[in-house]
């Protein structure tokens, strides 16, 4: 905490708050896609819903200079293409100097606060449209959770619906993460079938005005084929927590990174809190899945 990075970003923030507009209006930006026509994200706008778990330790993503200092890392790896936070997180990004030549999506919806009674109403309460130009970043991203027992979907389908349009409107990427989900015993889970995320799919792929600059971000599950066969968008695969032993988890991250329409992975909380506590090789591991010699099947 005591880094003199972090004491000048402090600094900074009390005393030069337009400091953050000149540092992304002087930021270096670069293509969304260059070279193998891939993406590697590094999520980091959970902590603004609440979510501050991972593992068995319920408040791993509260510190705020620690999630820092892995965001630093995780963004100095090479093959790491840019980032998808919220406001917050990105601003103390750009005053430490992390997001030159970076791909930058800035999360739009955290209103659904994990474990609310509303949590399906996940109101647009982070970037809106026309500040993720104005920043120059390169798009939104929008999490649209779909419960047909719960009205506050229709609300949040609205929403990221109008995103997605003005989005679009002003040459700026959509990237939505569409789930099929239910409350079991008042606990939002997500059905993880290929059934369900194919209707996820659909849905989602249908909101606004134009998909023309529609992206979808989608877990990796069984049936991966089914699911890409639902959709022409181009898609990020969703890394999620690991389940069972390391290996097969990364097989089957392979595995969906060669079929069509895959452009490649957004990774969180599991590659920047490892078991191990080494950030770099966790992200190095899945940054290898993504940009490879193997050329992107259009």
């Amino acid at each position: 905490m005591d880094d003199d990075r972090f004491a000048q970003l402090r600094e900074t923030r009390a005393t030069a708050p337009h400091a953050i507009a000149q540092a992304a209006a002087a930021r270096r930006a670069r293509p969304l896609l260059r070279g193998d026509g891939r993406l590697m994200i590094v999520a980091a706008d959970h902590p603004a819903r609440g979510a501050l778990g991972v593992g068995a330790d319920p408040t791993a993503m509260a510190d705020r200079y620690d999630l820092l200092g892995r965001l630093l890392t995780a963004l100095g790896r090479p093959g790491v293409d840019g980032l998808v936070a919220t406001a917050d997180v990105v601003e103390d990004l750009l005053l430490l100097g992390a997001l030159e030549e970076k791909v930058v999506f800035g999360s739009m919806n955290r209103g659904g606060l994990q474990g609310a009674t509303f949590e399906f109403d996940d109101r647009f309460t982070g970037y809106d449209a026309a500040t993720i130009a104005a920043m120059g970043l390169d798009g939104g991203k929008m999490l649209t959770r779909i419960d047909l027992a719960d009205p506050g979907s229709v609300a949040t389908l609205e929403s990221a619906g109008r995103a997605v349009t003005e989005l679009a409107g002003g040459d700026l990427v959509a990237m939505l993460e569409p789930f099929w989900s239910s409350r079991v015993e008042g606990r939002v889970v997500n059905d993880l079938s290929a059934q369900a995320v194919v209707r996820s799919v659909v849905i989602a792929s249908g909101l606004g005005a134009t998909s023309s600059h529609t992206w979808l971000k989608l877990p990796v599950v069984e049936g991966m084929a089914e699911v890409m066969a639902a959709t022409t968008l181009p898609t990020l695969l969703l890394g999620g927590d690991p389940v069972g032993p390391p290996e097969a988890t990364f097989a089957s991250w392979a595995a969906a990174m060669g079929l069509p329409g895959v452009r490649g992975f957004v990774i969180g909380r599991a590659m920047l809190y490892p078991a191990d506590g080494d950030v770099a090789a966790a992200v190095d591991a899945a940054a290898a899945l993504v940009h490879t010699e193997t050329s992107v099947t259009a």
